[in-house]
């Protein structure tokens, strides 16, 4: 039986340059979607939900949701806050379902990655238990591409396209400054999985491209070998150009770099890191007895929507549009994944994950991706992101030259529950 009622789409985690691609997705056709009688928004993500803190989409000009499209970060807000098991949240969870049934909410779209697919999968479980009519839908985000059940992730390509274009400008800077800055140490993000680090290879056409040297989590990190790999780069070309994921580690479980201290752990217990290019500039100007200069792209490779990738961002568009309707359909409990069809020429197409499955799972970047030295890729690597990061988005310019992105007003709800 086709449930009728309110929708709910939040936002968590790391914004991606195409998060909001997958909201405008989600938004454009549950405003259509006959079930579905109002289209709401939580500001924050489930922190959103758990204040009440919620706004009617209905409410927002048309061009400021078709914005979305062209518009970086996460125009919803979004949130770290863990959800942790049943038990142990066992108030948050209620709360929840406390004001999905003041708002008649009966259907809930969450984007994000790993752990926002959990909370997604135990409020499932939970509705179940209640009997509360919720069909929960999650929507895949994550620039780290370690989602499990999908051959890649919304907002993967966008950043691949980013970081490899940064890699290949700033190697003809240490190109061209090779009697003075002759290394570089370039920092991107990846915790366990090496996918963006492993795109900048991408850039590497010719043995003069950089990067030079790449390095990832998934091969164990040996100072030693990183000396001679640089030593053997710079005899050849009189430079070196080095590109680290920010969770390279000894294959033991400990960091080259990490962070000590009071903010050591993140909301959901994940070490942070942060200085992996200060810790290897340090390594190659004592080594080499060479300057090296790093750069560390932080949260701007995850916001580029100046320059992502077209591909990346119908199909984070594709993924938010196919979880309505599939949710419109009865299917509850699932994620959306893209199953790729062929490379050349690019086919993708959309399937469904069991949540549950692609919360306890992780994709690191296979072997055959890596080459046998492991201080760089495959073209079996290059062969898979190429066609990710295809085409460019189209951004609105304002008069002032710079771009202009989406706002909204934000018509709140009537809080109808007690305050937390």
């Amino acid at each position: 039986m086709t449930i009728r009622g309110n929708c709910i789409v939040a936002q968590s985690g790391g914004p991606t340059a195409v998060i909001n691609s997958s909201a405008c997705g989600v938004v454009q056709e549950a405003l259509k979607a006959e079930p579905i009688t109002g289209v709401f928004a939580a500001h924050n993500g489930i922190l959103g939900v758990l204040n009440e803190d919620i706004f009617d989409l209905g409410e927002e000009d048309p061009e400021q949701v078709e914005g979305l499209k062209r518009s970086p970060a996460a125009a919803f807000g979004s949130c770290r806050y863990k959800l942790k098991s049943l038990e142990d949240s066992r108030t948050d969870y209620e709360r929840i379902l406390e004001v999905f049934r003041a708002h008649h909410v009966h259907y809930f779209f969450y984007i994000g990655g790993n752990d926002s697919m959990d909370t997604a999968h135990k409020l499932t479980i939970l509705t179940k238990e209640q009997r509360y009519p919720l069909v929960v839908m999650g929507v895949p985000k994550t620039i780290d591409n370690d989602l499990a059940c999908t051959d890649h992730c919304p907002g993967y390509g966008s950043v691949a396209k980013y970081n490899a274009t940064i890699a290949m400008e700033a190697g003809r800077d240490t190109e061209a400054l090779y009697t003075h800055d002759t290394a570089t140490v370039m920092e991107v993000m990846g915790r366990n999985a090496g996918w963006i680090a492993a795109a900048t290879g991408v850039a590497h056409r010719t043995a003069e491209d950089a990067p030079h040297l790449i390095y990832l989590p998934e091969v164990p990190f040996s100072i030693e070998k990183f000396v001679a790999d640089c030593k053997k780069v710079y005899d050849d070309l009189g430079r070196v150009f080095v590109v680290a994921g920010e969770g390279i580690n000894d294959g033991e479980g400990n960091y080259v770099a990490e962070q000590k201290g009071q903010f050591a752990k993140d909301a959901f217990g994940h070490i942070q890191l942060g200085g992996v290019a200060e810790t290897l500039k340090g390594i190659i100007q004592r080594q080499l007895g060479t300057k090296c200069r790093y750069i560390k792209m932080g949260t701007a490779q995850r916001n580029g929507i100046h320059f992502a990738s077209k591909t990346d961002r119908d199909e984070a568009y594709l993924v938010g549009q196919k979880a309505v309707q599939h949710a419109a359909e009865g299917a509850s409990g699932l994620m959306v994944t893209l199953e790729r069809k062929s490379n050349n020429p690019y086919v993708c197409e959309t399937a469904l994950a069991d949540l549950q499955e692609v919360a306890n799972g992780e994709k690191k970047v296979p072997r055959e991706f890596i080459n046998d030295e492991g201080n760089g890729v495959t073209q079996a690597m290059t062969d898979y992101v190429t066609p990710l990061m295809q085409g460019e988005v189209e951004i609105k310019i304002a008069p002032d030259g710079l771009p202009e992105y989406t706002r909204f007003t934000r018509h709140n709800l009537e809080q109808k529950c007690k305050r937390r």
